[in-house]
């Protein structure tokens, strides 16, 4: 059974860390400002952001699988986690623990596509474009896999510090990238109708995405909170 959570000041949702070394900013799926309610965080044992991305094994996965329950033992009533390339894992995770499992923002592509015309397409942002394999999708249940997918992996300033490591963030650069990726998406696939952020570390720039494009917007946040809801009915306007 879910826990009180935001009624006594419990942690409800509980997220799967990756150890990295750049900023967290507010937004970033990372930072505590970016919820209205409580987390509970839990770096994962090994788990750098170029092995999750480049290199996930069966070691990974079950370094995985013990942040989990040990998150799921402090009593949260979900797990989320900080990369969107863990979606390869979200039958293991879920079968793993007794409470639900958001691995990536990638589970909401059935979503984007439900409230789109049947002409248009879900456009994937991601940090690395190579690195996104039909197993990520076909691990959420997304099938065919998107064709329209851009990534930022060619972005110096983005992957500089989200794929690299780099310890200082320059967030106005890092706008314009993003802003750039979008631009390309659209024009690539013009009959976008709505975008899913891959990677949890592009929501503190949702907004320039969404006024580039003129489209909703889905990433891990919106996950989060979604996730939160469902467990959370009683309580009234918990996003102010």
């Amino acid at each position: 059974m879910a826990p009180e959570g935001a009624l006594d000041n419990t942690p409800v949702i509980g997220v799967l860390m990756l150890k990295t070394t750049f900023p967290r900013i507010p937004g970033d799926v990372g930072h505590r400002e970016t919820y209205p309610f409580p987390v509970s965080f839990c770096v994962v044992e090994g788990a750098s952001p170029q092995r999750a991305v480049y290199a996930p094994d069966a070691r990974l996965l079950k370094s995985f699988i013990r942040a989990a329950r040990n998150l799921e033992a402090q009593g949260v009533g979900a797990i989320a986690t900080s990369c969107g390339f863990m979606a390869v894992y979200q039958r293991q995770l879920a079968d793993a623990v007794d409470i639900p499992v958001f691995s990536s923002a990638l589970l909401q592509i059935p979503l984007a596509r439900s409230v789109i015309r049947t002409d248009q397409a879900v456009g994937v942002l991601t940090a690395d474009r190579r690195a996104l394999t039909n197993d990520h999708f076909a691990g959420v249940g997304v099938n065919p896999a998107p064709a329209a997918v851009v990534g930022l992996e060619s972005m110096h300033e983005f992957s500089s510090v989200f794929l690299d490591g780099k310890r200082t963030l320059d967030e106005s650069r890092c706008r314009r990238e993003m802003e750039k990726a979008t631009l390309a998406l659209m024009t690539a696939h013009p009959k976008v109708g709505a975008i899913v952020m891959e990677c949890t570390n592009m929501p503190p720039y949702r907004d320039a995405v969404r006024k580039v494009s003129g489209l909703p917007v889905f990433d891990v946040v919106t996950l989060i909170q979604h996730a939160f809801g469902a467990l959370q009915p009683r309580i009234e306007n918990p996003f102010p």
